[in-house]
């Protein structure tokens, strides 16, 4: 074996370990991760996509899947894969993750087109995020791929690069994209003491998707694979709103759709700003614990002088809309892997709240699409 690649695994290790350090708040007498547990350095070993990777064609027995409402990612294109260990399946919950085997690895590409308008032209793959399954929980790990788009490399410590494409209105755009670092995955995918998958949730798969055989549900697919077991029939599980589908559900459902991919992964009674008191899941339906006249916990810079998180009728004057519209690391929000403001979203919730026209009230029919 060459010599500088001995270093560079070896580097690899070493961060990756003080990073775990770091996670458990190591001292005296702390159990040390021995590197036999180390992750692989390559995303190539997980042997998730034919050739090396840059189609983002999936194996067989990797499925591919998308969401009905996705996080904003500074505008990436993502795509997502789950692959379970051979003969297991997970379970189905109607309201939860479902209950992944250990050795599952889900996993999520981001990337920015060429040229929007011309996909021909192909894209950049910027990150490989992996979600694994481990005996004692799930861990996050960031794999960034390299310039000739050939492998990605684990960077447990996380870095920025420096990015441009041209959107679908033909403007060139630029965004110096962060990729988080293997602590900060916690900071979304902690629920409780316990780190948990956000999307393969009954609500956000119920939804068809284009696999090579044809376009079919994807309950139903998983099911038919034996990658899932429980799960009713499509039109009997929760489906949850595409916030920018108008068809999905009424302007109130996409609304509650994009605050829950976008904030409720904190913002729920378990989540790392429970504290808040605010809960952002479509499902909740008390219109207080979701900002309606909610003054903030807190009167920092975060709350930019306003007195409550909605005002019915008013999002100048709603904390929600202030900090969905920021940039400034002391008042954005989310506060984490955001360089740019999702405009789209932005426009969606402060539509939201202005069609809210009665103090204290707002439309509920078909709130959350459940």
């Amino acid at each position: 074996m060459p010599v500088h690649r001995c270093c560079r695994f070896s580097r690899t290790r070493v961060r990756w370990l003080a990073l775990l350090l770091l996670a458990s708040g190591c001292g005296t007498g702390t159990s040390v991760p021995q590197p036999a547990d180390a992750p692989p350095e390559k995303l190539s070993a997980y042997g998730l996509f034919v050739g090396n990777g840059a189609t983002q064609q999936p194996v067989e027995g990797v499925i591919p899947y998308d969401l009905n409402s996705a996080l904003f990612s500074d505008y990436t294109t993502k795509y997502r894969f789950v692959k379970l260990p051979a003969g297991k399946s997970a379970t189905y919950s109607a309201d939860e993750a479902f209950d992944f085997p250990v050795g599952t690895l889900i996993a999520k590409t981001f990337a920015y087109p060429v040229d929007a308008r011309r996909p021909e032209l192909g894209q950049r793959l910027l990150e490989t995020r992996i979600l694994a399954h481990q005996a004692d929980g799930w861990v996050g790990l960031p794999y960034i791929w390299n310039a000739e788009q050939t492998e990605a490399t684990l960077d447990v410590a996380g870095t920025t690069i420096n990015s441009g494409w041209i959107d679908a209105a033909g403007n060139e755009r630029t965004n110096n994209y962060i990729v988080p670092n293997a602590n900060q995955c916690k900071g979304c995918h902690k629920q409780g003491e316990t780190m948990l998958p956000l999307g393969p949730k009954a609500r956000h798969l119920n939804r068809d998707f284009a696999y090579t055989h044809g376009s079919e549900n994807q309950l139903a697919y998983w099911t038919r694979k034996g990658a899932l077991v429980g799960a009713p029939a499509p039109d009997k599980a929760p489906r949850l709103a595409a916030w920018d589908d108008p068809a999905s559900g009424t302007l109130d459902a996409r609304a509650r759709a994009w605050l829950e991919i976008n904030c409720a992964h904190c913002h729920n009674p378990l989540g790392p700003a429970r504290n808040s008191g605010l809960d952002l899941m479509a499902s909740q339906a008390n219109p207080t614990a979701y900002g309606i006249l909610k003054p903030p916990v807190a009167a920092g810079r975060g709350s930019g002088g306003l007195a409550y998180d909605i005002v019915p009728g008013k999002p100048e004057e709603s904390i929600l809309a202030f900090r969905i519209g920021s940039i400034d690391a002391g008042i954005m929000m989310p506060e984490l892997g955001k360089r740019l403001i999702h405009q789209e979203g932005l426009a969606l919730v402060r539509d939201w709240i202005a069609a809210m026209s009665e103090l204290g009230k707002e439309p509920r029919e078909g709130a959350g699409g459940q």
